[in-house]
């Protein structure tokens, strides 16, 4: 029996389910200042098939945490088969959070709490391992789905 060959590519996006498409775009686009890439609506019979839900209707949009990343983010409204929200306290098994960098934690806690955002603290520096010295933060989206912002440590 011969094994297949094949590999990783890479991270294409991170794909998040939310209760009100328009509520994320805001957001992400006008809070987080992410770009929105595009904004769809569709019901194509491949989505059904991927997601196990035939017929399924979605409204999606995707976006870069800046214009330089290679990585994107898709959230998704399920306009036909909704389901209930689920349990995001990050020590839930099967829960996730989405880590971004910035180059000021500081300023950006500053500036997002001002315009609203819940935070689950202040910022917090690393005290120990490969990223000592650098600080993070936990904040929420409208939907209660954790966010990281991460400073890397400065390098001497």
């Amino acid at each position: 029996m011969s094994e297949s060959s094949w590999t990783f590519t890479g991270l294409h996006h991170l794909g998040l389910t939310v209760t009100d498409i328009d509520r994320s775009i805001e957001f992400y686009r006008d809070t987080l200042g992410m770009e929105l890439l595009r904004r769809r609506e569709t019901d194509a019979d491949y989505i059904g098939l991927q997601t196990g839900y035939p017929g399924v209707k979605l409204a999606a949009a995707s976006f870069k945490p800046s214009a330089d990343s290679a990585q994107s983010m898709e959230v998704v409204q399920y306009l036909s088969h909704s389901g209930e929200p689920i349990e995001l306290a990050t020590n839930r098994p099967g829960s996730s959070h989405l880590c971004l960098t910035v180059d000021d934690i500081h300023s950006a806690y500053t500036a997002l709490k001002a315009k609203g955002v819940k935070f689950r603290s202040e910022p917090v520096t690393i005290t120990s391992g490969p990223n000592e010295g650098g600080c993070v933060i936990y904040l929420y989206d409208p939907d209660g789905y954790t966010i990281e912002l991460f400073q890397p440590p400065t390098t001497a």
